[in-house]
């Protein structure tokens, strides 16, 4: 589609969409905030529904898109307060499981397109993992179209009762260049030393403390690397519910694990490590298996959701909460150099093989185009 086409396809005034976030977890709030500027520069008015902290740390008004605060799903007045936001809107565009539903419910009665797009799974065990499933089976229902960023969830969101489910074509800005980018031999051991890994092989894992990403058995691998002379340093970016739990262990049990807390300079932070690790019970389109990949670090990844067709033959894949696999393939990266320097090279042919900001842009314009499109006279 040109631009020329999406400023004003019909010859009509621009298209108005809104675009509705719930909490805005990283890699949905990156996106939205790649796709409004995408839309934007194509002459498409967009207004991005997402609660104020997002807003201050993506900054969706700066790409030239309107932001409306809407208050998280656990917030009685979030659906009304979405509704009247999406009283003109052509169309729209809901992302993630719980933006999704508020979406449905605020276009209740209307004839508004409404397209969603999973990007994970809800992650719950026992009865809210049954209400998580309901939640799936309205909001699939109620899209009109819905857009899965992996194959398993397009799948997912057809058994689940979705008219019309397509696979995404989902590009994330590429990570920031580290801190020294123009000196990276200066900037890696200055990082190393600032964690205490001078001297040591270092192995980092980003994402939020929770059950599912699989920290529990990363922890357990650690006992196989306590014993290593040195022993090869474990930094953890993220935060969350497991936190005082996971220090416990670590002290209690003496590994050479460090949880970091929230980060924001995980780009300084992969370029000083030797090895990356996701140990998650699922994943879509990781993030950080992309910012790893992006970075030439090796990565150990679990054999889970979509990981595999994200990252190819790039990367060492192991079974999820199996610890002796996972210890097992971080040592033997660690032990083999020309192992390292083969996955540096096919994770730069892999991440070249993504689709692209503008590639995404345009295939979500062609939906769009396609759901406003008028009906032929006949």
């Amino acid at each position: 589609m040109t631009a020329a086409s999406s400023h004003s396809p019909h010859g009509q005034s621009p298209l108005r969409t809104v675009q509705v976030l719930g909490g805005g977890n990283a890699t949905s709030s990156t996106h939205v905030r790649s796709l409004a500027a995408g839309l934007v520069a194509r002459g498409v008015r967009v207004t991005v529904c997402a609660p104020f902290e997002a807003e201050r740390t993506y900054d969706f008004s700066g790409t030239g898109a309107a932001h409306v605060h809407v208050p998280r799903s656990s917030d009685p007045g979030s659906v009304a307060a979405l509704r009247s936001v999406c009283t003109h809107a052509d169309l729209v565009h809901a992302h993630g499981l719980h933006a999704s539903f508020r979406a449905a419910l605020a276009l209740s009665g209307r004839r508004t397109p409404l397209i969603v797009t999973w990007h994970d799974r809800a992650h719950a065990d026992g009865p809210r993992a049954h209400f998580l499933r309901l939640l799936e089976r309205r909001v699939a229902k109620a899209a009109t179209v819905v857009f899965g960023t992996t194959s398993a969830l397009v799948d997912r969101a057809r058994r689940t009762g979705a008219r019309d489910a397509r696979l995404a074509a989902v590009a994330l800005p590429a990570p920031r260049p580290a801190t020294d980018p123009l000196d990276p031999d200066r900037l890696r051991p200055k990082v190393r030393a600032e964690l205490g890994a001078t001297g040591r092989p270092l192995m980092i894992a980003v994402g939020a403390l929770e059950r599912h990403r699989g920290y529990r058995t990363l922890l357990d691998a650690a006992h196989a690397w306590r014993r290593l002379d040195p022993p090869p340093l474990v930094v953890v970016a993220g935060e969350g519910t497991l936190r005082g739990e996971l220090q416990h262990r670590i002290e209690r049990e003496d590994l050479p694990v460090r949880l970091l807390g929230r980060r924001d300079d995980v780009t300084d932070l992969l370029a000083a490590a030797d090895v990356a690790l996701l140990p998650s019970r699922w994943e879509a389109r990781s993030l950080f298996a992309q910012d790893a990949l992006h970075a030439r670090v090796p990565l150990v990844a679990t054999r889970v959701g979509g990981t595999p067709e994200l990252v190819g033959d790039a990367a060492e894949l192991v079974p999820y909460g199996n610890a002796r696999a996972l210890a097992d393939a971080a040592l033997r990266l660690l032990a083999d150099p020309a192992r390292r320097e083969e996955l540096r090279a096919r994770g730069a042919r892999q991440a070249a093989g993504w689709p692209s900001e503008d590639e995404t842009v345009a295939q979500v314009l062609s939906v769009y185009d396609e759901l406003t499109r008028p009906l032929p006279l006949i």
